[in-house]
């Protein structure tokens, strides 16, 4: 079984993230979004995290950036004894290796994950050349 993943973001990045992972993977009822909108602060985005991780145990959670908003908002009630597994910089492919990584009964290697991701395809397209 799955650990929830809580996925974190400015705005609805982490839910439309949540989609487009969808589209590939099919419905994940462990994945949960907490979106920071534009008109709430830190005492909202936190209120909203409280709300949805109530009642869940071993969870992971992916931000969107190092030193935004959502991820530093976590990293103090980390820092203040909170034991949230935190990741900053999600991308699509961070999402997948955690499901795969699920799905063979393995851990996930986010931070290797998220860096493969990131391709310059311009060269990857020279080097088939």
């Amino acid at each position: 079984m799955m650990k929830p993943l809580i996925l974190i973001s400015h705005g609805e990045m982490c839910v439309e993230l949540k989609k487009s992972v969808e589209m590939i993977m099919g419905p994940q009822d462990d994945i949960y979004t907490v979106a920071l909108l534009p008109n709430e602060g830190q005492a909202e985005f936190l209120a909203k995290f409280e709300q949805t991780v109530a009642g869940l145990t071993d969870f992971t959670v992916l931000a969107d950036l190092y030193g935004g908003t959502p991820c530093n908002v976590i990293a103090k009630e980390i820092m203040a004894g909170k034991d949230y597994r935190l990741y900053a910089g999600m991308n699509m492919a961070m999402v997948i290796g955690y499901l795969n990584a699920s799905m063979l009964g393995s851990e996930a290697d986010l931070v290797n994950d998220a860096k493969n991701g990131v391709t310059d395809v311009n060269d990857a397209l020279k080097a088939l050349m």
